[in-house]
């Protein structure tokens, strides 16, 4: 039997900015018993993995504020715009963020990327035949872009060494579609 839904009792909005939104809830649970829960919701986010060739991959780094890192490899990643379709958005973010766009997109998952406290779904794609188009930036972006072979990517998943959720799952998962585990 699957658990009972908890009823919020009350929700209020604490702080908002144009990424997120943070609310704190009061919840009931199955018991009686209330809680207070706090939600950081961001709406959906993608990524795409672009390979330049069967056998590699473009991966791009920059400035990451919250963990005060500069030298970790990831695939290009972003926020949907309002009403922009996941494939839209992957291409957008790949045009702004490695310079290319793709001929062909395959999709490989959509997930949460919180299960308990963030309001966030990713959508992954692989990225093929890619052209050279560029957009502009974010306004906050500053990359650097390399190409890796797939087999160094997947290892420096292995590695931990390319730590965010988006590019992880989406080189498992194409590890997985090439064979390549083990």
């Amino acid at each position: 039997m699957a658990p009972t839904p908890w009823k919020t009792l009350s929700s209020r909005p604490i702080y908002e900015n144009k990424w997120m939104q943070l609310r704190e809830d009061i919840a009931e649970l199955p018991n009686g018993r209330t809680t207070i829960y706090g939600v950081v919701t961001f709406g959906e986010c993608v990524g795409v993995l672009p390979f330049v060739d069967d056998d590699h991959v473009i991966l791009c780094r920059q400035y990451r504020y919250i963990f005060g890192e500069n030298h970790r490899w990831e695939m290009p990643t972003g926020g949907m715009n309002p009403g922009e379709a996941p494939e839209q958005a992957a291409l957008r973010e790949l045009q702004e963020e490695a310079g290319y766009t793709a001929g062909r997109l395959e999709w490989v998952s959509s997930y949460y990327t919180s299960k308990s406290v963030c309001v966030e779904t990713a959508h992954l794609y692989l990225g093929y035949d890619l052209t050279p188009s560029a957009l502009p930036p974010d306004d906050t972006e500053d990359f650097e872009l390399a190409v890796f072979s797939f087999a160094q990517a997947l290892d420096m998943v292995v590695r931990s060494e390319i730590r965010d959720s988006m590019s992880v799952i989406a080189i498992l998962h194409a590890a997985r579609l090439r064979n390549q585990f083990g």
